[in-house]
């Protein structure tokens, strides 16, 4: 057996378009857009009645992408409850990047919540915590040492 790569990460989101936004404002690209219903998908989810739009993002030179997911059908009753960086569970998605402190100011000036200020890990990358729509909670890492 052998595990060739992570393909995609999906989040389930209720307000599509402005997850999608967050993420293009980070450079991320449309590579495609689509719902889908029926018997196929309400077998893959294991859900009776499933109906999703989805809108899948990438970086314009990556393979890995992110599959936002809108449930038209069935609704999550529970809406979205906001998470801390402790609470159990899939919790952050980690983003290289160049540039942490451009990335966090134009976040600031949006009114995106930043959990702390940008700290530096020893020599190796400076991080800042972020959350955008939803809750989604993002770790942006910048790369200090270049070489490999």
């Amino acid at each position: 057996m052998k595990f060739n790569r992570i393909d995609h990460v999906g989040i389930n989101v209720n307000d599509l378009p402005a997850a999608k936004a967050f993420f293009l404002d980070f450079g991320l690209e449309v590579k495609g857009e689509w719902e889908m219903e029926g018997e196929l998908l309400e077998q893959v989810v294991g859900l009776n009645g499933a109906k999703t739009a989805c809108v899948a993002l990438g970086m314009p030179d990556g393979d890995t992408w992110i599959e936002l997911v809108k449930y038209y059908s069935p609704s999550d009753e529970q809406d979205v409850r906001k998470s801390f960086a402790n609470t159990l569970g899939i919790r952050h998605i980690a983003i290289a990047v160049e540039d942490v402190e451009a990335i966090v100011a134009k976040l600031k000036a949006k009114g995106t919540e930043i959990f702390s200020e940008i700290q530096q890990y020893e020599n190796i990358y400076k991080l800042c915590y972020v959350r955008g729509p939803e809750g989604i909670i993002l770790e942006l890492a910048e790369k200090l040492n270049k070489q490999k």
